[in-house]
């Protein structure tokens, strides 16, 4: 009984792959060679759209079009498994009727309390096309601060300096401050103490500067010397130093450490006192 039952399964298995069975063979060769000429026509696509700007760097047009690229690749790449998916499920005899309707009802109901995920797709569609962020700009997210590691239509991801990941819906970002779009700044007060000659001081941060700005380690970081801009403030110990200077993407911080270290330096050599809080006791 049992060899008849195999016989008849093995004689119906044959002609159901011969027919159906190559036909999904088909839709899956087929979904996987559609996924690589989308991917194709996206890539020339997004580089043909993303045009050339005067402020723009080569690497930052790069992660903008990286950034649309893994979006629409991820688009595309969802719809063409779907529809692969309902093609098998109708080869191998289920009828996806059924499912399309049951579908139809879920998303009328999921439609109800899915405001918030409507909100984050056209809130992420937006900062797509503005071209507010990207994925590898450091950005300030609701108080959260971090590198772009990545950005969907309904969230962005954040890595912050500790290495902790923060998951953001799109929805929910009203502000964004992104400080490493065109260009970043240098932007630090040094203070002085109050007997210091102030052109002094503001000719020796000009030169390490300068220098610093030269150097072939870091002149390929900067795109304008720091240099002394004006009296910040004059504070309980200290006449304040206002420095500012031009900086590519992301490479403020490592100019500011290194102009730190140099005008410390410097101020050492030239006999310039960098002032701490000190308190002053009259007796009578």
């Amino acid at each position: 009984m049992m060899n008849e039952q195999l016989s008849v399964w093995l004689d119906n298995l044959l002609p159901w792959l011969l027919t159906h069975g190559i036909n999904i063979l088909i839709v899956i060769s087929g979904t996987f060679i559609l996924n690589k000429v989308f991917k194709r026509i996206i890539r020339r696509s997004v580089r043909i759209a993303v045009t050339s700007n005067s402020q723009v760097s080569q690497d930052a047009e790069k992660k903008r079009e990286e950034t649309l690229m893994r979006i629409f690749n991820g688009i595309v790449k969802i719809l063409l498994i779907t529809i692969a998916t309902l093609m098998i499920l109708s080869e191998i005899g289920i009828k996806i009727t059924p499912i399309l309707a049951g579908a139809g009802i879920a998303g009328i109901a999921v439609g109800f309390g899915g405001q918030y995920l409507i909100r984050d797709i056209i809130t992420g569609l937006f900062i797509i096309i503005e071209n507010q962020f990207r994925v590898g700009d450091v950005v300030s997210i609701k108080g959260v601060g971090g590198t772009v590691e990545d950005i969907t239509l309904r969230m962005t991801t954040l890595r912050d300096l500790d290495g902790t990941v923060h998951h953001i819906p799109n929805g929910e970002i009203t502000v964004v401050s992104n400080m490493s779009k065109y260009f970043s700044r240098v932007n630090l007060n040094i203070g002085v103490a109050y007997n210091t000659r102030l052109d002094h001081a503001i000719e020796v941060v000009n030169r390490v500067g300068k220098d610093l700005a030269e150097d072939p380690a870091w002149k390929e970081h900067i795109i304008s010397a720091p240099q002394f801009l004006r009296v910040d403030s004059l504070s309980d110990s200290s006449v304040d130093l206002k420095i500012l200077g031009d900086t590519k993407p992301i490479m403020q911080w490592a100019v500011m450490g290194e102009l730190r270290k140099r005008i410390k330096e410097a101020f050492d050599k030239e006999g310039i006192e960098i002032p701490f809080p000190q308190l002053t006791v009259h007796k009578n």
